[in-house]
């Protein structure tokens, strides 16, 4: 019998596909200069959204799909396949958390000025679809994912941990960028001054650690009866 994780992560592995395809083919902003594409979080995000689905997928096929609940049947045995634990890891710990603030950062600072964040120029050459599909859709795609499919979230001190290091990574290289090459890769870091600069990013780091927060209350809210669970086995060991 097919489950309905794979008939939600196999079109969603597929989409994503299509639009990193066609955002490398065929959109040439942001391709010059040092960093090429990788210069923008939205370049990261797509990518890290095409490999999250692409291992929940795999992991449909020939990986695992154990619960709390499950803990005690025979047929399953409570063991789980490395590609469920990196499923789960990736998406509570960077693809929910960067997804949010993919979504949130970008469409907050279009609404005080998009020419901060996305210049009229560019309507002209990113199509409107690819626009939302970078910027928009990753949003319900997650909360889809959420609540069809039980993630086991890490410890709060690991997975900030794991959010922390993939942020300060993206950081440390739109400095050097800027250190390098005298470019910002976003106008709005331009504009500040250097001390607006760090409590601008501190604040951003704060939200991170919050969009993580948020994943892990949804996640608590949609499968309590699961966590639960787990609590009680855990109890009675």
């Amino acid at each position: 019998m097919v489950s309905k994780a794979i008939c939600y992560h196999l079109p969603v592995y597929l989409y994503y596909l299509y639009v990193v395809t066609y955002d490398f083919v065929n959109i040439e902003h942001g391709s010059s200069g040092y960093g090429g594409k990788f210069k923008f979080l939205t370049v990261w995000n797509e990518v890290f959204q095409l490999l999250y689905f692409g291992i929940a997928t795999l992991n449909d096929f020939c990986g695992s799909d154990v619960r709390p609940s499950h803990l005690n049947s025979k047929d399953v045995q409570g063991r789980k396949s490395i590609l469920q634990k990196l499923r789960d890891m990736l998406l509570a710990s960077v693809i929910f958390p960067a997804g949010m603030f993919v979504v949130c950062t970008f469409w907050g600072i279009y609404a005080v000025d998009r020419e901060l964040i996305f210049p009229k120029k560019l309507d002209g050459l990113i199509p409107v679809w690819l626009n939302h599909a970078l910027h928009t859709f990753i949003l319900p795609l997650l909360l889809v994912e959420l609540a069809i499919v039980y993630h086991q979230f890490p410890r709060k001190r690991t997975g900030l941990s794991v959010l922390f290091t993939f942020a300060l990574a993206y950081l440390i290289w739109i400095l050097w960028i800027a250190y390098v090459s005298d470019f910002w890769v976003y106008p709005v870091l331009k504009v500040m001054h250097a001390h607006h600069r760090v409590v601008f990013i501190g604040t951003l780091l704060v939200f991170f650690s919050v969009l993580y927060l948020i994943g892990d209350f949804l996640n608590q809210i949609l499968w309590g009866k699961e966590i639960q669970a787990g609590v009680m086995e855990m109890k009675k060991k």
